[in-house]
């Protein structure tokens, strides 16, 4: 899969200084209108806090409607932290059906001539309960969770992924989500417990969780309401396609993700960071790139997967003839290493992360 890029650098040195724009969803609103639909997204009705509740303390999980929290991430937000949550649900346990179709239909007899609906969906919604273990930390979240799929090309058994971005103060904590029909009738809960630092008070550096990217782009503005996302997230004003699986094919481009916290800056509000990146088979270093300097925090680096290989030949005279030429990696894991210096601190910090290439 190739990489879709934009010029970034300007939005990345913004991010960096501070001017990272992510909504206060819990600032006052002043139109009345508007107070009282918010208020309405923030609640769960009673009969489904209940069975959210029920499981809460053993983290027993619901499977009326069966879905996965598989991978969290979390990104700075001014003050708190940006936790992203991806979630994977069959697009069976979703009750699709026919646009002007109702969600449950008796079975009967159909006709071999009766056509296909050129356009399903499904209507459910999503309740967040998020609790702080380590604080007085709580929030009730609504979301409308509906779906469209075409009636031609629609899979029952796949299974794609959604994402949910949410600002958070740090601390540890448990996040309860339901996925309930519109009718209330089924309803499916998963528990999922997660740590958000403290970046205001860390003394050692430290990094956000590293991703690779698929595809990034800019959006017009931030969104200013809590939504559903298949396939992608958002952050600030970035639309990001993430490499869930970390798989990428022989010869491709891969993209690094991540914010370094905790690094020190001049009067200028710059950094002096190096990073000195290397992708390993078990003990064998396969690529060392270039020692690659930043002035900000926010890492998002492309780098191209070819190493560099000596060949030894023999010419016509028979003498042996030494010459390096590039060469895509193998399939097979691999380790991607970065390793962090912040050198107004003196401070480092190395991370890596499993990469397969097939």
């Amino acid at each position: 899969m190739k990489l879709k890029y934009f010029n970034a650098s300007l939005l990345i040195f913004g991010l960096s200084i501070g001017t990272l724009s992510i909504p206060n969803l819990n600032a006052q609103v002043q139109d009345p209108q508007q107070v009282a639909e918010e208020l309405a997204r923030e609640f769960i009705p009673a009969e489904i806090l209940s069975i959210i509740k029920s499981g809460l303390e053993t983290r027993t999980p619901n499977t009326a409607i069966p879905f996965d929290i598989f991978k969290f991430l979390y990104l700075p937000a001014q003050q708190n932290m940006y936790g992203i949550f991806f979630f994977k649900c069959k697009n069976s346990d979703l009750d699709f059906h026919g646009i002007n179709q109702p969600e449950a239909v008796e079975e009967k007899e159909v006709s071999s001539f009766e056509s296909t609906p050129t356009q399903l969906i499904s209507r459910n919604n999503i309740y967040l309960y998020l609790k702080q273990l380590n604080g007085d930390y709580e929030k009730q979240i609504y979301i409308p969770f509906n779906q469209k799929a075409d009636g031609i090309t629609y899979e029952p058994e796949k299974e794609p992924y959604y994402s949910i971005g949410y600002p958070l103060p740090p601390g540890d904590y448990v996040l309860a989500m339901a996925i309930a029909s519109s009718d209330q009738q089924k309803v499916g809960t998963q528990y999922f417990e997660f740590s958000l630092p403290n970046a205001a008070t860390m003394t050692e550096i430290d990094t956000t969780p590293a991703f690779f990217i698929n595809k990034m782009e800019p959006m017009s503005a931030v969104e200013m309401q809590i939504m559903v996302h298949k396939g992608y997230f958002t952050y600030s004003t970035l639309q990001m396609e993430p490499n869930i699986e970390q798989i990428f094919s022989p010869g491709e481009n891969l993209d690094i993700f991540f914010y370094i916290l905790g690094c020190q800056t001049n009067a200028e509000g710059l950094s002096d960071i190096e990073i000195n990146y290397s992708i390993s088979k078990g003990e064998e270093v396969a690529i060392r790139f270039a020692t690659t300097p930043y002035d900000h925090p926010v890492v998002s680096q492309p780098l191209p997967m070819k190493k560099t290989v000596k060949i030894t030949t023999t010419d016509a005279e028979g003498n042996e003839v030494e010459k390096t030429e590039t060469q895509n990696l193998e399939p097979g894991t691999y380790t991607f290493t970065m390793e962090i210096k912040d050198n107004f601190s003196g401070k480092s910090v190395t991370k890596s992360v499993e990469i397969e290439v097939r």
